[in-house]
């Protein structure tokens, strides 16, 4: 799943491997996401169904705006709850 991304480095295959495998890789990428790559750079991810409704659901969020008055109340509650860094006295 996308939470542990952050958390360990996600498994990178070159592309020939990945055309050439890619049974194993969709199996792979059930478990977690496959980075690959062209001449050392990265050129796509192969994500599960899931991992991809997650990132397609967080992708909405970011771009949504909300009229102060219809804020949901668990974004208000998530404010309300945030740190923020304090400027020095």
């Amino acid at each position: 799943m996308l939470g542990n991304v952050l958390e360990e480095p996600i498994p990178t295959v070159d592309a020939t491997s990945f055309r050439r495998d890619f049974g194993r890789y969709q199996d792979e990428a059930d478990r977690e996401p496959v980075k690959v790559t062209s001449h050392g750079r990265v050129i796509g991810c192969f994500l599960s169904s899931h991992d991809l409704e997650h990132f397609e659901r967080l992708k909405r969020r970011e771009r949504q705006v909300y009229v102060t008055s219809e804020t949901p109340d668990d974004i208000i509650d998530a404010i309300d709850k945030a740190e923020y860094l304090k400027s020095p006295a």
